[in-house]
């Protein structure tokens, strides 16, 4: 590659070099072309709200040999369906078909999946309005809708 030019007057293509190799850096181009909020389920949102349709288990990927409790969520705000885990011991037996939970990011590297859960992105936060773990430590009782 060119070394950069020097000079009184080097000014304005030091910037037009900026501009054009900015382009190379991936976080510059999810963040110009809004590919975050072109993909993203939640349409860049932390939290979204859906309703549970089925519970199921996703077999944990190597060296680990565990079946995770995750819920299948259709989102309100837009029909999309994901699937999201449920953090913690016994969290699934709290929460049934229909009932209506919030999910936020599980905050894995660039916002991806988190340890063993393969294609997991999203963590259940609230069931009917009460805190996932409230309702785990024994401390809300889950309101019926």
């Amino acid at each position: 590659m060119a070394k950069k030019t020097r000079g009184l007057n080097a000014g304005l293509k030091l910037v037009n070099r900026r501009k054009k190799l900015r382009w190379n850096d991936d976080w510059y181009v999810r963040r110009i072309l809004n590919l975050k909020k072109k993909s993203d389920p939640l349409e860049g949102a932390p939290q979204a709200r859906g309703i549970v349709i089925e519970k199921v288990q996703i077999e944990a990927k190597q060296p680990n040999s565990a079946m995770r409790k995750c819920v299948k969520v259709q989102l309100i705000k837009n029909g999309r369906q994901i699937t999201a885990f449920c953090p913690g011991d016994n969290a699934s037996k709290f929460i049934d078909e229909h009932d209506e939970v919030i999910v936020q990011g599980i905050h894995g590297p660039k916002g991806r999946k988190k340890g063993d859960l393969s294609g997991i992105r999203w963590e259940v936060i609230k069931v009917n309005d009460q805190s996932l773990q409230m309702l785990r430590k024994g401390k809300a009782e889950k309101a019926r809708k």
